[in-house]
């Protein structure tokens, strides 16, 4: 009788387990950097939640804010971060210097100097006797972070000026927050305004345009989402959701239709007042592709120039480097939308 109940016992449990349908498994928490806002998507994506169509069902989001693209790469080889921001410059260090051969560019995140939309401002003060590049000789600059985006773009600049690192400048790291602070005390001569900083009504007021990134360098993909090759094969799926969402999410924020509630997010993120931020998520803002995909050539120039200056011995196959078969995916779900 008991082999008997127990039989009863074990096949009325499997029934049960049957009739509750497969075990659903935990979302998966993308661990995402970023630096400053509004460009970082990762900061407001949970903003219009109703747009996350696959959020808390396959994936949940830990936004982790870090000074400069080197910091992410940091914590991307340790392991403390899934996706990260990263420059041309920080793939270059990744590949070279780090060794990682898994390191994967997998999205865009934006575009400095595309034609048409807005660019990074080298600033200096308005009574500032620099009114050349050239005139930064024995000068202070100051960018986010030594070997980012924007310090190989502006070092790139001024060797085209004959000016050199430490012999001819001095080139120190400054947070955006403090750019415009360190510019008014005299700390620094020139910073390297980005965005929403460069529309600081204060800056403006005391800042002066010195050149502006894509006049002199072109287009360059200052940021880009990365993550390790065995990372991306163990939580693919969960990717294309993130992607997919986040594709639905940049294309709403960026349709005109939307612009009054999407100034209203910036601000509240931003803590800028509302009548500052017009020019975000319209061609005052930085470009974003609206199909996820970085522009490869681009970064290949990209590293070319990096390579000029000696932060690179050789040369990079930025394909090799990528997998957009996430991006590619998600924005298929979507529909594909012409590019700019």
């Amino acid at each position: 009788m008991r082999k008997s109940f127990g039989l009863i016992v074990l096949l009325s449990g499997a029934l049960v387990a049957a009739g509750s349908g497969p075990a659903q498994a935990d979302p998966v928490k993308f661990r995402i950097g970023w630096i400053a806002m509004p460009a970082s998507r990762a900061g407001y994506l949970t903003e219009k939640p109703d747009l996350l169509h696959h959020y808390n069902q396959s994936y949940t989001v830990e936004a982790l804010h870090f000074s400069s693209t080197p910091a992410q790469l940091t914590a991307l080889a340790s392991g403390e971060l899934d996706i990260a921001q990263l420059g041309y410059s920080t793939l270059g260090a990744a590949v070279e210097n780090a060794h990682m051969e898994d390191v994967r560019l997998i999205a865009d995140e934006l575009e400095d100097g595309k034609p048409g939309w807005s660019t990074t401002h080298f600033t200096v003060l308005k009574d500032s006797p620099i009114k050349t590049i050239e005139d930064l000789k024995g000068k202070v600059v100051a960018t986010n972070g030594i070997g980012t985006g924007l310090d190989i773009a502006l070092r790139w600049v001024l060797a085209q000026h004959h000016l050199q690192a430490k012999t001819d400048y001095t080139d120190v790291e400054v947070n955006f927050p403090n750019m415009k602070s360190a510019l008014a005390e005299h700390k620094v001569d020139l910073i390297s305004a980005v965005l929403p900083f460069m529309y600081d009504p204060e800056l403006v007021k005391i800042g002066r345009t010195l050149f502006e990134q894509g006049a002199e360098t072109g287009p360059s993909e200052l940021l880009m989402w990365a993550a390790r090759a065995p990372y991306i094969k163990e939580h693919r799926a969960a990717l294309v959701d993130l992607m997919e969402d986040v594709l639905r999410m940049q294309r709403w924020y960026f349709d005109p239709a939307n612009h009054v509630e999407a100034q209203q997010i910036a601000a509240k993120i931003t803590k800028q007042p509302i009548e500052s931020l017009n020019w975000v998520f319209t061609k005052g803002d930085f470009y974003r592709s609206p199909n996820g995909n970085p522009d490869l050539r681009t970064v290949a120039n990209d590293l070319k120039m990096e390579k000029e200056l000696g932060f690179l011995k050789g040369d990079i196959d930025v394909a090799k480097y990528a997998d957009l078969s996430i991006v590619d995916e998600a924005s298929t779900r979507l529909g594909k939308l012409k590019e700019e």
